[in-house]
């Protein structure tokens, strides 16, 4: 069976990156002793090394998240806009398609196991 993966928490990385950047003792000792893999902790180090200027402008991070949420809002309400005019369109076939073929239509969807959707006239 398949080993399952660990995850380690922003603080516990943070604790064992610290203790590298002592230099009391070697990284593969530090890896061992918590059962890290060296290379994850060398990936850690860089990563908290690349980022430590965030800890003295917060602005900058805060910045680039605004950033990102406006631009997943701004895609959100493209696809809740487009979802819209698909519903309009299916209404508005599924209303002719009744009014043509009353009967043929509901059984055709009860077949295929779908629900008939309902058209709010």
């Amino acid at each position: 069976m398949s080993r399952k993966r660990k995850t380690y928490s922003a603080e516990y990385k943070a604790k064992l990156v610290v203790e590298v950047l002592r230099e009391e003792r070697t990284l593969n000792e530090i890896a061992s002793s918590y059962e890290v893999l060296p290379k994850s902790l060398q990936n850690w180090k860089k990563q908290f090394l690349e980022n430590a200027s965030l800890a003295f402008d917060k602005s900058a991070v805060v910045k680039e998240y605004k950033e990102q949420i406006e631009t997943l809002e701004r895609e959100k309400d493209a696809t809740s806009k487009k979802l819209g005019e698909v519903i309009v369109e299916r209404d508005f076939v599924v209303g002719k398609l009744k009014a043509r073929y009353p009967l043929k239509v509901e059984k055709n969807y009860w077949k295929l196991g779908l629900k008939y959707p309902k058209i709010h006239s």
